[in-house]
C-alpha cells in the first residue's frame, strides 16, 4: 500500500506536541489563517485533554491532530482545518454552537454542525435492516434529508468526515479484530464510495487499502508481499519505459513529466477478482503517468505511446470525452511493453491531475465576490439530483436503500440525438434515459432508437451509445413497467410509482364525486352547489371532498348530516340586491368603528359567517336581541335573512378611524411536507399577524389548512395572503368567503 498522507498517531503527538504540529503546517497559510487555525488548537487541546473517542479508544486530541493533517493535505482553507479540530466540540460543551460563533466565527460553527449532521450517513449502514415504528421513521427520513441538504450546502462538511475516517483507519491496528472489520466494511460500504464520488481519490484509495487490510489481512499481505518481492525488476522496468517515452517527448517537442504511479492494493485485488488474472496479469502493477500542458498534448502524447509499444484491445478509455461520474479525466491505456510484459499508462493534463487527486476538496476556495467555482457546482450535481425526487419516497427505508443505490452503483454514459452526456446507473434502459432527460418524455415514451436501430425497451444501455425516444403525443407509464424489468434507476421508478398514486387520486376523486351526486339527487337538492357542501365540511374544494368520499375518508353519516342541514331551499331575492332593501337614514357611530343608520348606543356585532374587515362593503342586521350584526354585502347568509326579512337591514359603513383587530378566516392548500405548517406560520406572523386558530387536513400528499388570523384592515389582509402564497409548495391561499 502506498500512503498518500501522513498519519498522526499519539506517540507523535508526545513527542511533537501541538505547537510543533502547527509549524510543521505553518507554509501553507498566509498569517491570518494560520491564527485562526492556532486559536482552534489551542481551545480544541484545552477541551480534549486527556478524552478519547468513543468506538476506538484513541486519544481526542491525536485523533484530532491526524485528520487535520489529512484536510492540509487535501488543501482545505483555515475554516475547515479549524472546524477539522473542533469536530467533537459538541460532545462537550452544551452551548457549543455559541461558544463557537463568539470565538471562530460563524463558519467555523456551522462547518462543525454540518459536520455532525453529515455523521448520519453512517445510520444508512443500518437503516434498511432494522424496522422502526412509524413516528420514529419519520424522524429518521428527516434526519436523513437535513443531512443530505447539509452535504449540498457545504461540501468542506464532508471533507472534514473523510478527515476523521482517514485518521480512524491508522489506528485500527490498536483496536480489536472484529472491531477493526467492523469499522473497515463500513468505511469500505460507505466512505470510500463517498470519495470516489467527489472525486477525491486521493482519499479513496487510502480508505480501500486500509480497510481491505483489515477485512481481507491474509490477502492484504500476500499481494503486498508480491508487491515487495517484484519491487527491483519493476522498478528497473518502470525506469526504462519512462527514458523511452522521455526521448519520444523530446522529439516531438511535447513539454511532460513521466513518472511511475502509485500502486494500490486494494485496485490490484479487484482487477484480479473481476478479470479473472493472475498477479502477474495486473497491467497497474506496472504503471506510469504522463503529465502534459494541454489536451491536445494528451492525444499526441497517446499516440507515442502506441507508436511505442502495442496497444491491448479493450484496454483504452478516454475519459477527457466521456468523463467519470465523479468528473474525473484522463486517457487510459495498456500496451505490450518491453520483454512483453503488460503495461498500464494515464495521460493527463496538470490540472486534470489535481482534480483527480483532489476532486471537489479542489474547487472549495471562493472566487472574488463570493461565487464559487461552477466546477464545484457539477461535483456535487447528483446529491441535488436525489433531493429532486425525495419527496416521491414515501418510505424511509426505501429512501436509505435507494441513496445508497444513488451513492454506489457504477454508471454508464450514453449520449442525447443532440450529443449531450447523460450518466445513468449500469443497467439502465432506453425508459430511464427518457426519465432522466424529462418525466414527461418518461411517461410518454413507447418505443427507442439506439445507434439509429428501434430496440425493445428492456435493452440495457452500453457507454457511448446515442439514444433516441419515440414518444406519444399523449399517455402514461404502466405498473407493469415495475415488473417488466424496464426500470432500473431509482429516479425512474420513483416517478412511475408517483405518476400511478396520482392516477388513483384521479379515480377515487371521479367515484366520490359520483356518489356525492348520486346522494344530493336522492334527497331531491337540484340546486346545492357542491362547492357549498365542501365548504360545510372544511374541505379547501369540491375535488378535496371528492377524494375524501373516494378513499372512504369521510364517513356517510358525516356527509348525510352535512346534506341535510343545507337541504333548506336558498331563498332568492327577486331582482332585488341586498343593498336596496336597506333602509336610509342618519348614520350614527357606535363602538366597533362601525357606522350604523338612524340608531344609537344599539349593541353591534361583527358577523362570524363573512368575518367583514375595513374597507369592506358591510350591511347591518337587526337581530333579536343581540343587537346589530355586519354583515359583508355579499354575504350568502345575509341574502337568506334578507330574504325573509327585509326591513331588518340596515344601512352601515366602517368609520374613519377603526381601532383593534378584525378575524378572518384563510383556506390554503398545498403541497404537504416537513415543516409545512411552521414555514406558513412564520410567514404569516412576517407581518406582525396574530393566528388564533389553526386546522390541517393532509390527503394524498396534500395539505388544506384554515387558519383564523387578526387584522387591522383589508391592507394588512393582502399582504398577508401575498405572504403565505410566496410559501414553498403553496398551491393556493384564499379567504373564506
Amino acid at each position: 500500500m502506498v500512503s498518500v498522507v501522513r498519519p498522526v498517531t499519539t506517540e507523535t503527538v508526545r513527542s511533537a506536541g501541538a505547537a510543533d504540529w502547527l509549524a510543521q503546517v505553518a507554509d501553507a497559510y498566509p498569517d491570518d489563517d494560520l491564527l485562526l487555525i492556532g486559536q482552534a488548537l489551542d481551545f480544541a487541546e484545552s477541551l480534549y485533554q486527556d478524552g478519547k473517542l468513543p468506538v476506538t479508544g484513541e486519544p481526542l486530541l491525536a485523533h484530532a491532530l491526524g485528520a487535520a493533517s489529512v484536510a492540509v493535505q487535501l488543501r482545505q482553507d483555515a475554516a475547515a482545518v479549524a472546524a477539522t479540530l473542533l469536530f467533537s466540540c459538541p460532545e462537550h460543551l452544551s452551548d457549543w454552537q455559541e461558544q463557537l460563533s463568539q470565538r471562530f466565527g460563524n463558519t467555523v460553527s456551522s462547518l462543525v454542525d454540518g459536520v455532525n449532521k453529515v455523521r448520519k450517513i453512517q445510520e444508512l449502514h443500518y437503516m434498511e435492516s432494522h424496522l422502526l415504528q412509524s413516528e420514529e421513521r419519520h424522524q429518521q427520513a428527516e434526519a436523513l434529508r437535513k443531512m443530505l441538504l447539509a452535504m449540498v450546502e457545504d461540501i468542506r462538511a464532508v471533507l472534514v468526515k473523510l478527515a476523521w475516517r482517514t485518521q480512524t483507519m491508522h489506528y485500527l491496528s490498536h483496536c480489536s479484530a472484529e472491531l477493526a472489520r467492523e469499522v473497515a466494511r463500513e468505511t469500505l460500504d460507505v466512505f470510500a464510495p463517498l470519495a470516489n464520488r467527489l472525486g477525491v481519490w486521493q482519499i479513496k484509495w487510502e480508505l480501500e487499502d486500509l480497510a481491505f487490510r483489515f477485512i481481507e489481512p491474509q490477502l492484504y499481505k500476500k499481494i503486498a508481499k508480491l508487491l515487495d518481492e517484484k519491487r527491483l525488476d519493476r522498478e528497473r522496468f518502470i525506469a526504462d519505459v519512462i527514458a523511452a517515452i522521455r526521448q519520444e517527448l523530446e522529439l516531438a517537442g511535447v513539454k511532460g513529466e513521466v513518472s511511475g504511479r502509485p500502486k494500490h492494493i486494494y485496485s490490484i485485488y479487484k482487477k484480479m477478482q473481476k478479470k479473472h488474472l493472475d498477479f502477474s496479469e495486473v497491467y497497474d502493477v506496472r504503471a506510469i503517468r504522463v503529465l502534459v500542458e494541454d489536451i491536445k498534448d494528451c492525444y499526441t502524447v497517446l499516440g507515442i505511446v502506441h507508436n511505442l509499444w502495442q496497444p491491448i484491445p479493450g484496454e483504452f478509455d478516454d475519459y477527457i470525452a466521456q468523463p467519470k461520474g465523479n468528473f474525473y479525466r484522463s486517457l487510459h491505456t495498456a500496451v505490450i511493453g518491453p520483454q512483453d510484459k503488460g503495461l498500464e499508462v494515464q495521460i493527463r493534463t496538470a490540472e486534470m491531475h489535481r482534480h483527480a487527486e483532489l476532486g471537489v476538496a479542489a474547487h472549495w476556495r471562493y472566487k472574488e465576490g463570493g461565487k464559487q467555482d461552477p466546477r464545484y457546482e457539477e461535483k456535487i450535481a447528483w446529491l441535488r439530483q436525489i433531493l429532486e425526487w425525495r419527496d416521491d419516497v414515501a418510505d424511509v427505508g426505501e429512501l436509505a436503500r435507494q441513496f445508497k443505490t444513488e451513492l454506489f452503483q457504477d454508471v454508464v454514459y450514453v449520449l442525447t440525438p443532440q450529443g449531450r452526456v447523460i450518466s445513468l446507473p449500469k443497467g439502465s434502459t432506453p425508459v430511464d434515459f427518457a426519465y432522466h432527460v424529462h418525466t414527461d418524455l418518461g411517461h410518454r415514451c413507447r418505443g427507442a432508437k439506439v445507434e439509429g436501430r428501434i430496440v425493445p425497451l428492456d435493452t440495457p444501455l452500453e457507454n457511448g451509445q446515442r439514444v433516441e425516444i419515440i414518444a406519444a403525443k399523449q399517455g402514461g407509464p404502466s405498473l407493469d413497467w415495475l415488473h417488466r424489468g424496464l426500470l432500473k434507476s431509482p429516479r425512474a421508478i420513483q416517478k412511475v410509482r408517483a405518476w400511478i398514486r396520482a392516477q388513483a387520486s384521479d379515480l377515487a376523486i371521479a367515484e366520490g364525486r359520483q356518489l356525492l351526486e348520486k346522494e344530493v339527487a336522492r334527497l331531491g337538492l337540484a340546486n346545492l352547489k357542491l362547492e357549498q357542501v365542501a365548504q360545510r365540511l372544511s374541505f379547501a374544494n369540491v375535488d378535496a371532498l371528492c377524494l375524501a368520499i373516494g378513499q372512504d375518508e369521510l364517513s356517510s353519516r358525516q356527509l348525510l348530516t352535512a346534506l341535510q342541514e343545507l337541504a333548506a331551499p336558498e331563498p332568492v331575492v327577486a331582482e332585488v340586491a341586498v343593498e336596496d332593501l336597506v333602509r336610509k337614514s342618519r348614520v350614527k357611530p357606535t363602538g366597533q368603528g362601525v357606522l350604523i343608520v338612524g340608531v344609537d348606543k344599539l349593541m353591534t356585532q361583527l358577523a362570524k359567517c363573512c368575518k367583514p374587515v375595513p374597507p369592506d362593503d358591510v350591511i347591518g342586521f337587526v337581530t333579536r336581541g343581540r343587537g346589530i350584526s355586519v354583515h359583508r354585502s355579499h354575504c350568502a347568509t345575509l341574502k337568506r335573512l334578507s330574504a325573509n326579512a327585509p326591513e331588518r337591514l340596515i344601512q352601515a359603513s366602517w368609520g374613519v378611524q377603526n381601532l383593534g383587530l378584525f378575524a378572518v378566516d384563510l383556506d390554503v392548500e398545498a403541497m404537504d411536507r416537513p415543516s409545512l405548517l411552521r414555514d406558513i406560520s412564520d410567514a404569516i406572523m412576517r407581518d406582525k399577524v396574530n393566528i388564533t386558530g389553526v386546522n390541517t387536513i393532509s390527503r394524498d400528499l396534500r395539505a388544506f389548512m384554515k387558519f383564523t388570523v387578526e387584522v387591522r384592515d383589508a391592507e394588512q389582509l393582502r399582504r398577508v395572503l401575498s405572504l403565505i402564497q410566496d410559501v414553498p409548495g403553496v398551491v393556493r391561499v384564499l379567504r373564506r368567503q
